[in-house]
């Protein structure tokens, strides 16, 4: 691929690359990681002018941040930017239990992923969910005094809804917006992805292969291995599945006469919707990585974005995004 393009995460955060990596994968969301190949795949991420590297504290308990740290080692630090989302507890079944947002719980948080990161700031950290018991004015004001103090650069937000997103502003300038986004989830772009836009914020989209189901690489015979998320998805439920990927294939049909993989035209849409938005990719494995890069560099006219949404119209996808227990901490829903 040609040299990795930037963008810039709003009008106050800082230059990144134009596709991000997201590290969930690497430590058991959909199932077991091997540890070397994750580590090689970041390490290609980063020679192919990656700089964008997507965790939370609470993913694998940890043991993501511990695997970034050892991956990242002997990079300069300033050859990469740190995404960071604290707060979500677990139990020791690592069943949800919640938003900790409280000030206190800030700082915690923070002095536990700076050493498990082995780095002395975190580029851009967010909550992962909003705390309904904490106002978010409180926890920006917190992260700000973590600025103030030289341990984070700038604040970033995480699926949370366009009121909120005013009020966090209001305290200190929001870099960005992570939330889903993707030809299956398209809730953001009635209310939210505006509101970013009035006020200079960028968006980071995760989720942008809709867990594996955009990827071109599911079929309605496989089910998830343990520990694998979508064994919870309701997307991935029988009965909802099959309708999903008959929206696949016929994405796919367009993704063949533009000469894509249909993961790659699922990217290179999500893209296409503004410079103001980075994608997060999220390879276990170089093999993944590879097919991914090229998405980025994929330009699509009006009228391709008019097939592929002709493929998979807004509000298609069958299934909630999250076990609808979960759906009440999102800012938006599908």
């Amino acid at each position: 691929m040609e040299h990795m393009q930037t963008r810039t995460l709003g009008t106050t955060g800082p230059a990144v690359s134009a596709l991000g990596l997201g590290a969930m994968s690497m430590s058991g969301a959909y199932g077991a990681a091997d540890r070397t190949e994750a580590i090689a795949t970041v390490h290609a991420a980063l020679d192919a002018g990656v700089t964008l590297v997507d965790t939370g504290d609470f993913y694998g308990m940890g043991h993501n941040e511990l695997l970034l740290a050892e991956a990242l080692r002997g990079s300069p630090r300033d050859s990469y930017q740190l995404s960071v989302k604290f707060g979500q507890q677990r139990g020791p079944g690592h069943e949800a239990a919640g938003q900790d947002s409280r000030p206190e719980a800030v700082r915690n948080f923070l002095a536990y992923s700076l050493t498990r990161l082995g780095t002395d700031h975190i580029d851009i950290y967010r909550p992962a969910r909003l705390d309904p018991t904490v106002p978010i004015e409180d926890t920006i004001g917190a992260i700000k005094e973590m600025i103030d103090a030289g341990y984070v650069r700038h604040i970033g937000l995480s699926e949370v809804d366009a009121r909120t997103i005013r009020r966090a502003h209001a305290v200190h300038p929001i870099a960005d917006l992570q939330i889903e986004y993707s030809l299956l989830s398209r809730a953001v772009e009635a209310e939210v992805l505006p509101t970013l836009r009035e006020l200079g914020i960028g968006l980071t989209a995760y989720g942008i292969l809709g867990r594996g189901l955009l990827s071109g690489h599911w079929t309605a015979g496989h089910t998830a291995g343990p520990g694998d998320y979508r064994v919870l998805s309701p997307r991935f439920a029988a009965g909802n599945v099959e309708h999903n990927l008959a929206l696949v294939d016929a994405l796919r049909r367009v993704a063949e006469a533009k000469g894509c993989t249909v993961a790659q035209l699922a990217i290179a849409w999500v893209a296409a919707q503004g410079d103001d938005i980075v994608p997060l990719v999220g390879p276990r494995t170089r093999e993944r990585l590879t097919e991914a890069l090229p998405a980025i560099e994929l330009k699509l006219t009006a009228d391709d974005r008019a097939e592929i949404e002709a493929a998979v119209p807004a509000g298609a996808a069958r299934g909630d995004r999250y076990p609808s227990a979960w759906m009440s901490t999102l800012g938006v829903g599908n």
